[in-house]
């Protein structure tokens, strides 16, 4: 392995319907480490779980990437020198490895059955001992072994992991990691049906396309023993380990779809922008040498060491994400958001009752986004996300249908008597609606939340007369029913 070049990889499986968020947090770090080191980032496809394994999810996770920014140098979609990069495609690879180690006597054949296994396991619970294989199968001789092949005995190799020493890896974020031997169970590592388990696809694929760092999450310490062996039972040379903390939810429960979106696909839908999800997955287990909170890609890729990144769980908060969303709808320009908002509105699916600006914004054409740029100085400090566009400004577009609570004739008739009669701009329509409540005997504050109401369905909004303005004279006396 040639080790002066720094290539990286995150390797998804394809059994959910996205990419996770936590892939994406994964998949960051390794980009950002290896363009900081002049390498290659690289995504292989880990489908070797057939019975998880969901169609279209490896293009939604490619499409995912591609959308964050996260490039990649070689792949499934964009090819490369070590092709293919799908496991399912290099089944015969993971065979010819397995069968070696067999032939070096650090792999052996199991034929237990299911029930067998199943039977053993129990005793093991019963009898509080740790689930692990109890090493039967090793002791058959190659003979008892060439019969059972022969009588199409259905079987699996495993790892012949030693009964004694200690097994011990350096971690590039938490130190030097050891295990027992005798606490490492004889992993599968190539199933009945001729796929390969994750531990000896991992070790072989990432021995053969050349990765020096292997970047993942911290759920997989306890498997890196067994790869550690592998890599010594083959006689090649290990890459470097960092094992990245796990996301959690704030209430300190793993990251999951039941509390919170996981895909990064949902984000997108909501309206985030990639390239804040990026900065906040940044922030997750590393803080920026300056402090800074708000930082691009590319100053991170200045900046990056793993001995800085934190082994504590950090916390992924929805709200934090959605604060930093709204710190870059802010700093994005006005042509750069109207573009934003008119494409995110208009790309969405139309449902059978679609939203009040479906109908205008599907065009996106010229005189939509003049629209939208005019708005925009009215709403801008108070949108998050991209999808709460149509919530602050929807009754720019069509009159509402629902009001938040009843309006109220008195205070509504007396500031459209107002309206009807001044010029139309901010300070002449404040000063008519101040003398026409002081000549009802009226406070002008229920006058102007009428009307807010009346023109908009809402008590909470952009500001009102600035809002009018834009609306104009007509439409909006025409919503006050005058």
């Amino acid at each position: 392995m040639l080790m002066n070049t720094v290539r990286t990889r995150i390797a998804p499986s394809p059994t959910g319907q996205d990419l996770h968020i936590g892939n994406a947090y994964t998949a960051l770090i390794n980009y950002v480490f290896a363009v900081s080191h002049g390498g290659q980032f690289l995504i292989r496809i880990e489908d070797t779980d057939r019975t998880r394994f969901v169609e279209g999810s490896e293009q939604r996770i490619l499409e995912s990437l591609k959308w964050l920014g996260i490039t990649h140098a070689e792949g499934p979609d964009v090819g490369g020198p070590f092709a293919p990069y799908r496991q399912s495609e290099r089944l015969e690879l993971y065979k010819k490895y397995a069968e070696e180690l067999v032939d070096m006597g650090h792999a052996y054949y199991c034929f237990c059955t299911a029930d067998r296994l199943s039977k053993m396991r129990k005793d093991q619970e019963a009898n509080h001992k740790p689930p692990m294989y109890d090493k039967k199968c090793r002791a058959n001789s190659k003979q008892q072994t060439a019969n059972s092949i022969k009588n199409g005995e259905k079987y699996v190799i495993r790892l012949n992991v030693p009964d004694e020493g200690v097994t011990t890896f350096h971690d590039e974020i938490r130190g030097d990691i050891s295990f027992e031997n005798k606490l490492i169970d004889d992993q599968v590592l190539l199933k009945s049906d001729g796929y390969p388990t994750y531990h000896l696809g991992v070790v072989v694929d990432d021995h053969l396309m050349e990765i020096s760092h292997i970047i993942r999450g911290e759920e997989w310490i306890s498997s890196t023993p067994k790869h550690i062996l592998l890599y010594q039972f083959f006689g090649w040379t290990p890459p470097v380990f960092a094992h990245m903390p796990l996301l959690r939810n704030p209430d300190k429960s793993k990251l999951s779809k039941r509390k919170n979106p996981v895909w990064v696909g949902d984000y997108k839908a909501k309206g985030f922008l990639p390239e804040a999800i990026l900065n906040y997955l940044a922030t997750m287990a590393w803080a920026h040498p300056e402090g800074k909170e708000i930082f691009s890609v590319l100053e991170m890729v200045r900046v990056l060491d793993l001995k800085s990144i934190q082994t504590t769980a950090p916390i992924f908060d929805v709200e934090k994400l959605r604060w930093m969303n709204g710190e870059y709808i802010r700093q994005t320009t006005d042509d750069t958001l109207v573009h934003l908002i008119t494409d995110f509105l208009s790309s969405r699916p139309l449902s059978r009752d679609p939203g009040i600006l479906d109908s205008r914004l599907r065009g996106n054409d010229k005189k939509n986004k003049e629209m939208v740029l005019k708005i925009l100085p009215l709403i801008r400090e108070r949108m998050k996300t991209l999808a709460e566009y149509e919530s602050l400004a929807g009754f720019f577009f069509a009159r509402p249908k629902e009001f938040e609570r009843p309006l109220k004739v008195a205070p509504l008739k007396v500031g459209g008597i107002a309206l009807q009669s001044c010029e139309w701009n901010h300070d002449a329509m404040e000063a008519a609606i101040r003398l026409e409540a002081e000549k009802a005997g009226m406070k002008a504050k229920d006058v102007f939340m009428e009307l807010r109401v009346a023109v908009t369905g809402k008590t909470v909004g952009p500001p009102l007369l600035e809002s009018l303005e834009i609306l104009g004279k007509e439409e909006t006396l025409m919503r006050l029913s005058l």
